[in-house]
């Protein structure tokens, strides 16, 4: 192995993956995407291993394994098929996270000149299994389901919206999605056309990525590549497994709880022991909460996903996210439970919300073996808003979601910053000039929550206050936490701010809503989003941790 050259394929294949993340933002239709940049993309070897990722969504990078194994359980892919997915249950994470895989197989020769045959409509591979895959996931504002844009409270997966199984969403011979299954998509969602530009923006990222791998597979053959993307896991793996020799052995427990499911059962307790043995790291989640009526349950790619950033956190950022990574890592958790739930469990919040306890947890955990290396409980939600009705500017249906930032936790020798999303999620937010051409919506605040940061030699950042008055009759609907339950502090440190949601009337008038739920709202009603603020580090009380 030469070292140099495996520095230039760790960017060459980094590179990949941002291009598609690019193409992907630059071509899609939805705010949510093109804005907030709600969407991850990735590449994977032959035997669905991950090789590279863009700098996209932890939620969704950590899982995305799943969804390719997924894929390929459908039998050998053939050049030019795409395969799509959104079950929770079958590789994917909520419903709304559509995922899209495709092959990717060594250039052949190139075409003879002369009049087109038969066979010109199909790219010039060479036979022969698959070199690599690459995959794309976005979060699109809505899938169907009963309330507008697919994130309410619900009691049954079925309720959330059109789940799909891995299916060819294009096969040989096709340059554009199977018609068919294209139509009975669009018919089950309320914003058709913006989820077709979404959906072709995905198969177009995914096209820009074979053909990038195409190109190095042409300009090296194909044994260095392939080499060099094994060297680059063993690279990983050596890195991670010295990272957890330097903790302590021993095993680390932690409880934290989400506030309630949205169904009146709350809380809803989390527990790991996090065992520290040699260059192994076992996280056991025995003990967490059977799987609750409403929808904050995760299925057990989101519990992997979440410990493996915990553990990419503590890691120098040089070290390249890929399948080496993950395996100095193994994760318990029992069949059944919050953590790992069953069909039909409604998932919609698991991937959002129960995600960043699960993190919270971890942190909570590892706080104990390095604590000069792991910082206060940050906001520990995302904030998912969902507003859907009709423009009256257009006649049109109209779908918007975000999700709204907040502080995040101090840490050692820094305080937490301020209005910032943490952990799971890595996307920006819907400017205010963009959510307002796209929406009959206004935006009246948006701002820092003064206060909110909890004390300490390093305090925790400010949340967010956030405050949106509608200009149509729409659903809004609410998924978030930390309302009960402040985030915590460490070392001494102060506890962060609770979130507060407030329906504002015409008149004035406030109401405090609960953390979830979803509501009618008339034109010139208002929401305000309070976010929660991150818990301090350090302080006059010594070293105790929460």
């Amino acid at each position: 192995m030469d070292p140099v050259l495996l520095e230039v394929y760790k960017h060459r294949y980094a590179g990949i993956a941002d291009e598609m993340g690019a193409v992907l933002q630059r071509t899609a239709s939805s705010p949510n995407i093109k804005e907030r940049r709600d969407y991850s993309c990735a590449l994977f070897d032959a035997r669905g291993r991950t090789v590279a990722q863009g700098d996209h969504m932890p939620v969704h990078l950590g899982s995305m394994p799943r969804s390719v194994a997924a894929a390929l359980k459908l039998g050998p892919l053939r050049p030019g098929e795409l395969v799509l997915l959104n079950d929770p249950f079958a590789g994917g994470t909520h419903l709304p996270d559509l995922t899209m895989v495709a092959p990717v197989f060594a250039p052949g020769p190139p075409r003879p000149e002369g009049p087109p045959d038969e066979d010109a409509d199909r790219e010039p591979f060479e036979a022969g299994e698959p070199l690599f895959y690459v995959a794309s996931r976005a979060h699109h504002a809505d899938v169907g389901g009963g309330a507008p844009g697919s994130m309410s409270v619900a009691r049954e997966i079925y309720q959330e919206g059109l789940r799909i199984p891995p299916v060819r969403l294009r096969r040989v011979g096709q340059s554009d999605p199977d018609p068919d299954l294209m139509a009975m998509l669009l018919a089950n969602v309320r914003t058709p056309a913006e989820r077709e530009g979404d959906l072709r923006a995905q198969v177009a990222a995914l096209d820009v990525g074979a053909r990038r791998l195409g190109e190095i597979l042409t300009e090296r053959g194909r044994e260095e590549p392939l080499a060099y993307a094994d060297h680059l896991m063993d690279y990983a793996e050596r890195m991670t497994r010295a990272l957890i020799s330097e903790l302590p052995d021993g095993t680390y427990t932690f409880e934290d709880a989400l506030d309630d499911d949205g169904m009146g059962t709350g809380p809803v307790p989390i527990r790991a022991a996090v065992t520290v043995s040699g260059d192994r790291v076992t996280a056991d989640f025995t003990g967490s909460a059977p799987q609750v009526e409403g929808p904050l349950n995760a299925v057990e790619a989101i519990t992997l996903s979440a410990a493996v950033y915990v553990f990419r956190c503590l890691l120098d950022p040089a070290v390249p996210p890929n399948h080496g990574s993950f395996l100095p890592l193994e994760v318990i958790a029992p069949p059944g439970t919050v953590v790992n739930a069953r069909p039909p469990a409604a998932v919609a919040a698991g991937n959002v919300e129960t995600s960043q306890r699960i993190t919270d947890v971890l942190f909570g955990a590892l706080a104990q073996a390095a604590p000069d290396r792991v910082p206060a409980a940050s906001q520990g939600t995302m904030n998912n808003l969902s507003i859907g009705g009709t423009d009256p500017r257009t006649g049109a249906p109209f779908t918007y979601y975000e999700t709204t930032g907040g502080g995040m936790g101090g840490r050692p020798g820094s305080a937490g910053p301020s209005a910032i999303h943490v952990h799971m999620t890595n996307t920006r937010n819907t400017p205010v000039e963009a959510l307002e051409h796209a929406y009959p919506l206004r935006v009246e605040r948006y701002g820092v929550r003064p206060g909110s940061g909890g004390e300490g030699a390093h305090p925790g950042g400010e949340g967010i206050v956030r405050q949106i008055r509608l200009l149509a009759p729409s659903t809004v609907s609410l998924l978030t936490e930390r309302r009960d339950r402040s985030p915590w502090g460490l070392q001494g440190g102060g506890e962060g701010a609770r979130g507060r949601n407030t329906r504002i009337g015409p008149n004035g008038s406030e109401e405090t809503l609960p953390g979830k739920g979803s509501w009618r709202f008339q034109a010139g009603e208002a929401l305000r989003l309070e976010t929660p603020g991150g818990g301090g580090w350090g302080g006059a009380a010594g070293s105790e941790t929460p």
